[in-house]
């Protein structure tokens, strides 16, 4: 059982790491498509080792269940919000690091919709 809880140390361990350099990540990348990437990225992965720590720890069924339920809800909610992160960034034209080497969304594509005067009829 000594190697059991050192499996369990050790992914505790890297799950908490993991988390703590998304947060870094979150806190030190220039601009909001990085701070999305190591928030989504790292952080899922922290995750997965923290919930697999957790279930070899507690090997009881229902705690099991629980932690899969746990990780499914964040496995497939935290790449829909990065999703949804990145679309609202570049139609809003939030202006990305100026050493960013690759835009492969065209400007004009991304760029905010000019709003029609009050007055006159939308464009159809």
């Amino acid at each position: 059982m000594i190697v059991l809880e050192w499996i369990t140390a050790l992914l505790l361990l890297l799950g908490a790491l993991f988390s703590f350099l998304a947060a870094v990540g979150v806190l030190r990348f220039p601009d909001t498509l990085l701070r999305m990437q190591s928030s989504s990225k790292a952080s899922t992965l922290g995750l997965a080792c923290l919930i697999a720590g957790t279930a070899l720890q507690f090997p009881e069924l229902s705690v099991i269940i629980r932690l899969g339920a746990l990780a499914a809800f964040i496995m497939l909610t935290a790449p829909l919000t990065a999703h949804i992160v990145a679309r609202v960034t570049l139609h809003r034209g939030t202006p990305l690091w100026d050493k960013t080497v690759l835009n492969e969304h065209e400007p004009s594509r991304c760029a905010p919709e000019p709003e029609a005067p009050p007055n006159e009829p939308a464009p159809q």
